[in-house]
């Protein structure tokens, strides 16, 4: 039995309701099951890392790959979708070398990589259950327990497996790095394994200035032998102890400061300087001075490019003045890290990719090899006066053997495989992807790291001889020990006995860079070649992969090198690429600046469907950037899901009011629903079969950004022409048969929306259908199981119903009907105001007859008497006339704006109408096009109809509505705003039409203005008792004893607000509590009596009880219980409007004060907190003493006195209203 639909809804509630009901039905898996049997449709899910909590761009892309695996179920298709997991690499390492305190490889050594790799395996799921709970709320599916991690050994298995291929096809080799070149974006922590070798290298060696920003004629310089390193630095380190000195340069007159004991670095004699002053190196610290470059110049909101301390510095190199770059040095790391100039969770400022090339962020030298670059760094220094000195300088650095796979010379492969992937879009792929690939150098996939998959190599001392291990079972064969694990602290110790007399082989220290693992994810995910090599070969290239930009040069990159090494095939054949969320300001979200909202309160706030469409409708999907704003999600419950819930409301009404009134059961069959003769029937059927057909191209084409906006106008065209203008109809105003006709249309055009937009908005999608399925004949549905909409197949395109002509005739009507609106709204004409004629004036006959045909609506939605067609314009001697654009023109022109201006003014109205048709025209040798000319219609000075009509049009039609005042229809106006005033009276008195009214006490009434007289509403009612006023509060309520940190508070927190809305449960009220109290970092226990609550403890039967709140882990004593609350609070009562923003409660309390002494309210914050109860945020209200709403509660009242008082609330009517 179809259910009546209430008026109001909460969407963030009803999903909850929603997700109650996949998890009792375990709807995922029986969309799998149901499934199995037909072609695969294989998904890739890039793995995130489970150390940090997920955010929007985590959001946006689990959203565009749900929809996009969702329509290919829904498309007939069995799509697996396996969650995974990044648990290798910095990211974990970091935490554990924070957490430990471990500066080095010998704070490693000391402690056992064993118990260091317990260590990091312990913290990789931390957020696990954070993300489950994310990506479920969003109302993704997709398996977490049949999950993939980098870290299991089936996992690494496979990695081994995909290194070993490439090993034997001669793709693996040794070079050497030097090590300033491998502490880039990959590593961005330095580390020098202890039996390492060390090269002798020429480099630059430059002084550098960086001038102050208080005092420009001053400059501290830095030394380094990495100029390659300037382009990111963030700041300027000195030793805070030791003596530093201002001195002035007798050759330049340049004033430095540099460190005393280096000073011979600069001069070789004192008398080559003048001494200013003398200091320690901690007066520096805080000193902002003028970065080299502008690349990054936003990191200085952050605090960079300001002088830091610390006692790495030292003062037998250098000018005692360290420049900073973070991401290519382990202490300036550090440092930055300390100074929170940089953060763990931030973009690296890392300017170099894995080849040690310049990204095009520095534009000056993008693309340049960094040592290469050094000689054009130091020119560009030169010339802008920033170098003081320049030499070379011979030293040994440290290098490491470092493992390659050969790319360069597979570059034209790569292209080729990338030229048969289908990009969206399609610029990633030729320019950002393809660029990228041009240039593509040998990738460096070893690192001297811990945690992470060991690179299989087991050599010589002397490198002669390399066993490269492909398998657990061949590591058992060869070493004669069996591993369950593949971690260095299972292998290392493993050897393997040479077979050429070289003693002993051992293991290569690295591990693999992590980006090797997540590019070997589509074979290790199912642990190829070992197990289910049919299904995967089956199925490889996946169909569909999705993820952001920033991935071009990461997963994106990795998974096509391996795979065309591998296979000579690309692994995907699909993909799509979505851009960066920012905030508001454009800038990047930031969780120390605060500078955006938190994604669980938006969910909370508005529904995980609302915030879906929202990013999906955005330029995100095209891979530009979206300025997130909170408004815009907003936007989509107004402007789309509440009028598509109202058309599905109306629609339930009017089916029950059928079976009430006329006995008829309303049953849906598509197969034998007769055809309509309704022309708008007709529209709204045909219009929803062109939309199927257009979601299908293009959703086939993976253009989400087409098709996103499509849906969003689909439900503007049923709500706002097809449910308004046919409401009568609905209502059986026009027969019994008319009616079923339109309830039939309008069920089938809400059916098929549902199964449309359900890979989209999933939740308000089966909420909807969960009641409508009712209404659908059992035997005219394919699908065994009916029980979710998730389950159905997409609705195939009925061209039978497509009908262009009526399409382009609405679409006609649609077009009058607006431009009539804008003339009634340009001269204050309300449409209840009639008016005689309306003249449409069309240049093609065959448009005038489409207009024809739906004349009764334009007659109606416009209020007019009559309409007139004609192609003759001149008959009502109108013609066109031009304006500039000045905003536009006046840039474009210039000088020779002005006198333009008087040659477009004298432009013929034929002139005018050929510029229409072409969109062009030359004035005065200048050519100019739509944007920069504005086109009227006015009427000849000489024709009568200057005062009759009013006129509007848009490029094909012109509208003319006769505004000449009649006192008959005037009056008739007068009397619909009457009843448009009682209408709304009745409805905010909460009257329905089987209401009886009597002469009896008034139930509401109204004073306003109409048309300059005084209009007075009363509506009267039964009579009925007084309301008297409450005893004690109206809310459910516990008071709260917190004990923690040695700090004792006292406090209330109420269960419900208004009654019977916003209900907490305990997971709510811990939530509550740290907001209030201000524990948000403290684990705490909640205790009623000595009873610990849980999460299924029923809250609302506690109500009245004190709870005792504290971070001990033994139980409390007992709080000591109090008579009523521990605040002083008012009770509300709302008198004359309903409650907004979804909430349905009329009574609410208000807390005066919040924690005990704490918080107090004044008048105005009375009246904002009153107003944020009944979700009325954006209304005026008025206070009052009494029901009768008399005793208006002054404003200079002292709130402390009204504690436990009723007030009565009275909403102001707004302008509108009145």
């Amino acid at each position: 039995m179809v259910e009546a639909v209430p008026e109001s809804i909460s969407f963030p509630s009803e999903e909850e309701k929603i997700l109650k009901l996949w998890q009792e039905k375990d709807c995922f898996q029986e969309c799998l099951k149901q499934s199995k049997s037909r072609p695969k449709y294989t998904f890739y899910d890039g793995p995130p890392f489970a150390t940090g909590l997920p955010h929007y761009g985590h959001i946006l892309a689990g959203t565009i790959k749900d929809i996009v695996t969702r329509f290919a179920h829904q498309s007939g298709f069995h799509v697996d979708r396996r969650f995974g997991w990044d648990c290798h690499g910095l990211p974990v390492e970091y935490e554990i070398d924070k957490t430990l305190g471990i500066k080095g490889p010998e704070d490693v050594a000391k402690m056992g990589i064993a118990e260091y790799n317990k260590q990091c395996r312990n913290i990789v799921m931390r957020y696990a259950n954070e993300w489950e709970s994310s990506v479920k709320r969003m109302g993704r599916w997709i398996d977490f327990k049949n999950d993939y991690k980098t870290l299991y050994p089936w996992f690494m298995e496979t990695v081994w497996w995909v290194f070993k291929q490439l090993y034997d096809k001669g793709l693996v080799y040794q070079g050497v790095k030097v090590m300033p070149f491998s502490t880039a974006c990959n590593t961005p922590l330095s580390n020098f394994e202890s039996n390492q070798n060390y090269k002798d290298v020429q480099d630059p060696s430059v002084i550098v200035n960086f001038p102050l920003v208080e005092n420009e004629d001053v400059a501290l310089i830095a030394w380094t032998t990495t100029p390659w390193t300037l382009p990111s630095n963030l700041a300027l380190c000195v030793n805070p102890d030791f003596l530093y000195v201002k001195v002035k340069d007798n050759s330049t007159g340049k004033t430095y400061i540099m460190m005393e004991a280096r000073l011979g670095a600069l001069f070789k004699s004192e008398s080559e300087y003048t001494l200013l002053d003398k200091f320690p190196g901690k007066t520096l610290k805080g000193k902002k001075y003028t970065p080299l470059f502008q690349y990054f110049a936003k990191c200085a909101e952050k605090g960079a490019f300001q002088v830091v301390t610390d006692n790495y510095v030292k003062e037998e190199e250098g000018t005692g003045v360290v420049h900073q770059a973070p991401y290519f040095g382990a202490d300036d790391y550090r440092v930055c890290s300390e100074y929170n100039i940089i953060q763990r969770d931030q973009t690296p400022i890392c300017p170099v990719d894995a080849s040690g090339c310049f990204t095009p962020e520095v534009t000056d030298f993008a693309g340049q090899y960094v040592k290469d670059a050094d000689k054009n760094i130091i020119k560009w220094l030169k010339e802008k006066g920033r170098l003081v000195n320049a030499s070379t300088f011979k030293h040994s650095y440290p290098f490491c053997w470092s493992w390659f796979v050969r790319v360069e010379n597979m570059v034209d492969k790569l292209l080729d495989n990338n030229d048969k992937c289908y990009w969206v879009p399609e610029f990633v792929r030729e320019k950002r992807f393809g660029n990228w690939l041009r240039d593509a150098r040998d990738w460096a996939i070893s690192r001297n790291r811990y945690w992470g998959t060991p690179i299989p190599l087991w050599v010589s001392d002397d490198f002669e001889e390399v066993v490269c291990v492909g398998s657990m079972s061949e590591l058992e064969e060869l070493t004669g020990v069996k591993v369950t694990d593949l971690h260095r602290e299972s292998i290392d110790s493993l050897t393997i006995p040479s077979r050429c007399g070289k003693g002993m082989l051992r293991r290569v220290t690295e591990v693999f860079d992590c980006w090797f693992e997540s590019g070997s994810m589509p074979y290790a995910q199912v642990h190829y070649p070992f197990e289910n090599r049919k299904e995967f070969e089956d199925t490889f290239p996946a169909d569909f992969i999705a993820e952001g930009i920033d991935q071009t040069r990461g997963w994106f990159y990795t998974l096509l090198v391996l795979s065309t090494l591998l296979f000579g095939k690309p692994p995907f054949k699909n993909v799509i690429v979505n851009g960066l969320v920012l905030a508001s300001d454009g800038q990047k979200m930031s969780k120390r600046k605060k500078n955006y909202p938190d994604p669980g309160l938006i969910v909370q706030n508005y529904g995980a469907d609302a915030l879906r469409l929202y990013l999906i409708n955005s330029p995100v999907v095209r891979a530009e950037n979206l300025r997130f704003k909170e408004e815009g999600v907003r936007d989509v419950l107004k402007d789309v899901f509440l009028p598509w819930y109202n058309a599905y409301r109306f629609l339930v009404q009017n089916v029950q009011r059928l079976q009430k009134e006329d006995e008829i059961q309303f049953l849906y069959n598509e197969n034998t629903v007769k055809q309509s003769d309704n022309i708008m029937d007709k529209w709204v059927l045909s219009f929803t079969q062109s939309l199927i057909q257009f979601f299908k191209a293009e959703m086939d084409a993976y253009r989400l950004y087409t098709v996103v906006p499509r849906l969003v106008k689909f439900v503007d065209m049923l709500t706002n022409w097809y449910v308004r203008t046919n409401r009568r109809r609905l209502k059986g105003e026009s027969g019994t048969e008319d009616c079923l006709w339109a309830l039939e249309t309008l069920f089938s055009v809400l059916f098929s929306m549902c199964r449309l937009m359900a890979p989209f908005t999933p939740f308000i999608t089966e909420m909807m259908y969960q009641n409508l399925r009712h209404l659908i004949d059992p035997t005219s549905v394919e699908e065994k199981n009916t029980g979710s909409i998730h389950y159905l197949m997409l609705p195939q395109v009925r061209e039978g119903l497509i009908d262009k002509r009526i399409e382009s005739a609405v679409s006609q009507m649609q077009s009058v009907i607006e431009l009539g609106r804008v003339i009634r709204d340009r001269k204050t004409l309300p449409v209840k105001y009639p008016l005689k004629e309306v003249v449409v004036i069309h240049q093609d006959p065959e448009a005038l007859k489409d207009i024809q045909s739906l004349e009764k609506y334009i007659l109606e939605e416009l209020n007019v008497r009559q309409l007139t067609l004609s192609t003759d314009k001149d008959k009502y001697g109108i013609h066109l006339r031009a304006e500039p654009d000045h905003m536009v023109l006046g840039k474009k022109l210039k000088g020779a704006f002005k006198a333009i201006t008087a040659s477009i003014k004298e432009l013929k109205s034929e002139q005018l109408e050929s510029f229409q048709k072409t969109g062009s025209i030359v004035v005065d040798g200048h050519e100019l096009h739509e944007e920069d000319l504005r086109l009227m219609y006015t009427f000849n000075q000489s024709s009568g109809s200057a005062a009759q009509y009013e006129a509007h049009s848009d490029a094909q039609v012109l509208v003319l509505l006769d505004v000449t005042p009649d006192q008959s229809m005037v009056d008739e106006g007068v009397a619909r705003e009457v009843i448009n005033r009682i209408q709304k009276l009745r409805k905010k008195g909460h009257l329905v039409p089987s209401d009886e009214i009597t002469t009896a006490s008034v139930i509401i009434e109204e004073k306003t203005q109409l048309k300059g007289s005084d209009l007075e509403l009363t509506i009267v009612k039964g009579s009925s008792a007084p309301q008297a006023s409450l005893n004690g509060p109206a809310c459910a309520y516990v008071n709260l004893r917190v004990k923690v940190n040695n700090k004792d508070q006292e406090g209330v927190v109420l269960l419900e607000n208004p009654v019977g809305d916003n209900r907490l449960d305990v997971d709510k009220l811990k939530k509550v509590c740290s907001s209030i109290f201000g524990t948000n970092d403290t684990q705490l226990k909640y205790f009623n009596g000595g009873t610990e609550l849980t999460s299924k403890t029923d809250l609302q039967a506690l109500s009245g009880k004190t709870l005792t709140v504290t971070s001990g882990s033994s139980s409390p004593s007992p709080a000591p219980t109090t008579a009523g609350l521990l605040c002083p609070y008012v009770n509300l009562l709302l008198r004359n409007a309903q409650p907004a923003e979804c909430q349905t409660g009329e009574v609410g309390t208000l807390l005066l004060v919040n924690p005990v002494g704490q918080n107090g309210l004044d008048y105005p914050g009375l009246l904002t907190e009153t107003a944020k109860v009944f979700g009325l945020r954006s209304r005026r209200l008025q206070l009052y003493l009494d029901q009768d709403l008399t005793q208006a509660l002054p404003a200079d009242s002292s709130v402390k006195s009204l504690d436990t008082k009723t007030l009565f609330v009275r909403v102001l009517p707004t302008t509108a209203e009145a």
